[in-house]
C-alpha cells in the first residue's frame, strides 16, 4: 500500500495509513504492508520518486500483493505509470472510497449517486483502462479499433452521466415536496466525520431502530426519525452520510441533494468522535465540506459523543479547550449513556423556543382540531375554559401561527415575536 507523506508530521501521516488501512477493511481488502515518502512536489511520472517507485515494486513482489492504493489523488497518466512499474493494479484514495459507497449504498436514489461520481471519475481515464489490449497482441493492428472502442465508450457514459442527473433532479424535486410536508416541524441534521458515532447518537435520541455499524460509511442514505423533547414537543432529526478527509468532490457533488436535508435544517449538529486522537482534523474537515456545501452559515451545534471514552481529566480538559474557542457552547453525550443525552435535548428545546412565538388566542370550545394542532406543533402553557369558548396561551412555529391567523373562528388577542 502506498502513501506519499507531504510533509506531514510523522504521527499524523501514521494515522492517515491506518485510516486508509480501515478504508482497505471496509472494501474487503487486507493490508501486506506500508511505504511512505516525504516529497516536497508529487513527480509528474509516479507521484513519488524513481527510487521509492522501484522500492514499491520490490515490497508488492515480496509481499505478494495484488493491488495498490495511495493515500492521494493521483493522475490518469500516474495510475498508468505506476501500473506499469510495479506490475499490478494502481487505485488512489478517491477510488477507494467510491468502491466504499458502491458496495454501502442500499436506496435506489444513493445507487444513482454513487454511479454518477464513479463514471464523472472514470470517464478522464479510461485510455488508461484500454491499455491491456497493446500490451495482449503488442498493438499492432488494434490501434483503430482500440480508438473507436474509446471513443464509443465516451458516448456511452456521456449518456449515462446525463441520464443519471436528470433522474437524481426529479428524486431532489420529489426530496422538495417531502420537506415541504414537514413544515412547521422542527428539523436537525446530524453531520459529522464517519465513524463518529451519528447513526447511534439517532437510535439512542428517538429509540427507533437504526443500522449501527462500527466501520467507516455505515450508512449512506439519511434517515429522519422522530424525537420527543418536553411538554410534548418534538423534532425530526436527520442523519445524513459521513464526511472523510480528501472526499471526493464528485461524491460530494452526487450527493448534494442528499445533504439538502442539513440546508432545509433549523440547526446542524455537528457529531464529533471526543475520544478520537485527530479529533480536531475532523472538526476542520467538516467544517470545510460544510463550507463547499454553503452550509457554514447555517446555525450549527458542536456535540462532543463518545465521552465514555474519555477520562475524567481528558474531558475536562476539553470542554475547557471548547468554552474557549466556541461561540456557542458545545454539547457532551454518549450515545452509550442515557442520562447524557439530557443535555442535547435541552439544548435542542432552546433551538425550538427560539423559533416560535407565544400567541393567547380565543377559540370556540367545540374547535378540536385548533387545540389539537396546538398541542402536535406548538407548546401550550395554558387554557382556560369559558363558557362556550377556550382562551389558550400556547408557543408556535411561524407556519402554524400563519394558518391560525387565517382561521375565521380563532381570535388572536396577543403575538410575541420569536422567544
Amino acid at each position: 500500500m502506498g502513501a506519499p507523506d507531504r510533509e506531514l508530521a510523522p504521527r499524523l501521516a501514521e494515522e492517515h495509513l491506518l485510516e486508509l488501512a480501515r478504508l482497505t477493511d471496509t472494501a474487503g481488502g487486507k493490508v501486506a504492508g506500508f511505504l511512505r515518502q516525504r516529497i516536497s512536489a508529487p513527480t509528474p511520472r509516479f507521484y513519488i520518486g524513481d527510487g521509492k517507485a522501484a522500492e514499491l515494486a520490490e515490497l508488492v513482489r515480496d509481499r505478494e500483493a495484488d493491488l495498490v492504493i495511495f493515500d492521494e489523488e493521483l493522475s490518469p497518466a500516474q495510475g498508468k505509470n505506476l501500473e506499469g512499474r510495479v506490475g499490478v493494479r494502481v487505485m488512489d484514495r478517491s477510488e477507494l472510497i467510491l468502491d466504499i459507497f458502491a458496495t454501502r449504498a442500499r436506496s435506489h436514489e444513493a445507487r444513482m449517486q454513487v454511479e454518477l461520481a464513479q463514471l464523472e471519475y472514470l470517464l478522464p481515464r479510461l485510455k488508461r483502462m484500454w491499455s491491456h489490449l497493446s500490451r495482449t497482441r503488442g498493438g499492432i493492428g488494434l490501434r483503430g479499433p482500440g480508438e473507436t472502442q474509446l471513443e464509443t465508450d465516451r458516448r456511452l457514459i456521456g449518456t449515462r452521466i446525463a441520464d443519471l442527473r436528470r433522474k437524481l433532479q426529479d428524486v431532489a424535486a420529489a426530496r422538495e415536496v417531502q420537506r415541504r410536508a414537514r413544515q412547521g416541524a422542527f428539523r436537525a441534521a446530524l453531520v459529522g466525520y464517519t465513524n463518529a458515532g451519528k447513526s447511534s447518537l439517532l437510535k439512542a435520541l428517538s429509540g427507533a431502530e437504526v443500522l449501527v455499524e462500527d466501520r467507516l460509511f455505515a450508512t449512506l442514505d439519511s434517515t429522519t426519525r422522530s424525537v420527543e423533547l418536553e411538554n410534548g414537543l418534538e423534532a425530526l432529526v436527520t442523519d445524513t452520510v459521513g464526511f472523510i478527509r480528501k472526499l471526493p468532490h464528485h461524491l460530494v457533488a452526487s450527493f448534494r441533494s442528499t445533504l439538502e436535508e442539513a440546508r432545509e435544517a433549523d440547526v446542524i449538529l455537528h457529531v464529533v468522535d471526543a475520544s478520537h486522537p485527530d479529533r480536531e482534523e475532523h472538526e476542520e474537515v467538516v467544517r470545510e465540506v460544510l463550507a463547499d456545501l454553503d452550509l457554514a452559515e447555517r446555525p450549527i451545534l458542536l456535540v462532543y459523543n463518545k465521552i465514555d471514552r474519555l477520562t475524567h481529566d481528558e474531558e475536562l480538559a476539553l470542554r475547557k479547550r471548547t468554552e474557549a474557542l466556541a461561540p456557542d457552547p458545545a454539547v457532551f453525550v454518549s450515545a452509550h449513556q442515557p442520562a447524557s443525552l439530557e443535555a442535547l435535548q435541552r439544548a435542542l428545546v432552546n433551538r425550538l423556543r427560539g423559533l416560535l412565538h407565544e400567541v393567547r388566542i380565543r377559540v370556540p370550545a367545540q374547535a378540536g382540531d385548533v387545540l389539537a394542532a396546538l398541542h402536535r406543533e406548538g407548546e401550550v402553557v395554558h387554557q382556560d375554559h369559558q363558557g362556550s369558548t377556550m382562551e389558550v396561551t400556547a408557543r408556535v412555529p411561524t407556519p402554524l401561527l400563519g394558518r391560525l391567523k387565517a382561521r375565521e373562528n380563532v381570535e388572536i388577542t396577543q403575538v410575541v415575536g420569536s422567544l
